[in-house]
């Protein structure tokens, strides 16, 4: 009996001479197909850089906790300076003074002599995420794990909004989103 039927069925393939999909409804698929992937791309572009804002905040607060832990671990004064141009915005994590370790144009840490880099971070300019901070930089106490002065770092990125992260006198970071805040953060 099963054989009857994948007969029959055969020959009404055969009789119609259709066995698979025209040309005509492949170009209706492609075109819904590519509706749904035009519509979906912008909102696709700002989910990535939402995720990039929140990945450099995310940095920026491990470093704060870096710096500090590590100024009480060596018993030495870190500090962490942050320093912005035309090519890009960036921090460096270094002993010395202030302003005695910047970031080239290209990202890597220059210091003077009596100073040394421990990490640099650079955001080149021309991207969707910039990093902004109120301050030129926070040293870290070894003796108390205070940090001075205090400060904002704010990550902003295009049209997707900001996560400011402020370092409070005890070293501490709190994290908060402006209006419209972006979603899982705090408002400001």
């Amino acid at each position: 009996m099963q054989q009857e039927e994948k007969l029959k069925v055969a020959q009404f393939i055969h009789k119609n001479g259709q066995s698979g999909v025209t040309l005509v409804e492949t170009c209706v698929a492609l075109a819904v197909l590519a509706v749904i992937a035009g519509a979906a791309a912008p909102s696709f572009g700002a989910s990535l850089i939402r995720h990039k804002v929140e990945g450099l905040a995310t940095q920026v607060r491990t470093d704060i906790h870096y710096a500090r832990s590590s100024a009480v671990a060596s018993n030495r004064p870190l500090r962490m300076s942050f320093t912005s141009s035309g090519a890009g915005s960036c921090y460096v994590i270094h002993t010395g003074e202030a302003g005695q370790c910047v970031c080239a144009s290209e990202g890597a840490a220059q210091c003077e002599p009596g100073a040394q880099a421990l990490k640099a971070v650079f955001v080149p300019s021309g991207t969707a995420v910039q990093l902004q901070a109120n301050v030129a930089s926070i040293v870290f106490d070894p003796e108390h794990g205070t940090a001075s002065p205090t400060g904002t770092i704010k990550v902003v990125g295009d049209q997707v909004g900001a996560v400011h992260d402020i370092v409070n006198v005890m070293g501490r970071v709190r994290s908060c989103s402006p209006s419209p805040a972006l979603p899982g953060h705090t408002p400001c």
